[in-house]
């Protein structure tokens, strides 16, 4: 039996306004989020960091580039990964470049974080085909400080992280062979969005979300939910050069 139904165009639009209402309440909420969101207070960071990237060491200031805001990518790319970065983050990555002009533009810098070493970050992002500036924070306290990556003795106190550990579904047992670790040693990345703001020579953190949020999500993955056939439930993401066909 098909998973959809038939219907006549008068069933189609009674169907549709009603959707259209929860649509037009979500996107009420959604706008609360928002101004919720930028009430957030903006908390100084005291710490000097130096970063690996591309052009050298640089400070967390540097890295905004002469603009004001910085609103930064962490992919799962940890120092045990063998074969490369997560291929869901991998996907979001590939959608970053095209948005780069226009928030440049509005005064907002664009960049991705990993904690593997800057060569291996250089390498995987020449094979991606990414120019958004892509920096390692391999040997800083910088992801532990900030919730973007967990230490080996946090991973194991945190139930669902430890869960998956101690038994992975077959699509997480795919995953780890996928970027070549250990599911304790893979699992400890935080796939997240993280935002500072630059005021009179201080930084700020103002903002970090992580997956599963839907904003931490390919852009792709809000087209496909439009899409009259659902997708597979089981989450398997492939990088753009490794799908079957």
């Amino acid at each position: 039996m098909p998973d959809y139904k038939i219907g006549t165009r008068e069933e189609w639009q009674a169907g549709r306004n009603a959707l259209a209402k929860l649509e037009a309440e979500h996107a009420k909420l959604g706008q609360k989020v928002t101004e919720q969101r930028r009430q957030l207070p903006w908390v100084p960071v005291e710490k000097e960091y130096r970063f690996d990237t591309e052009d050298g060491k640089k400070t967390l200031a540097e890295l905004f580039d002469g603009r004001s805001q910085l609103l930064a990518y962490n992919i799962m790319f940890g120092p045990d990964y063998e074969l490369g970065a997560c291929p869901g983050c991998s996907s979001l990555g590939d959608e970053l470049d095209a948005t780069r002009v226009h928030l440049n533009h509005r005064d907002v810098t664009v960049i991705c974080f990993s904690r593997a070493p800057i060569d291996r970050l250089n390498a995987y992002r020449e094979r991606m085909g990414w120019q958004f500036p892509y920096v390692s924070t391999y040997e800083t306290e910088f992801p532990f400080d900030f919730g973007l990556a967990l230490t080996p003795e946090q991973a194991q106190e945190i139930p669902e992280v430890k869960a998956m550990i101690d038994n992975p579904p077959e699509w997480l047992q795919d995953w780890g062979r996928q970027v070549g670790a250990k599911l304790e040693d893979g699992l400890r990345e935080g796939p997240s969005f993280i935002a500072f703001a630059r005021e009179n020579g201080t930084v700020y953190h103002t903002y970090t979300v992580m997956a599963p949020d839907p904003f931490v999500a390919p852009y792709h993955s809000f087209l496909l939910d439009r899409t009259p056939k659902a997708e597979s439930e089981e989450p398997r993401a492939w990088r753009k050069d490794e799908y079957p066909d």
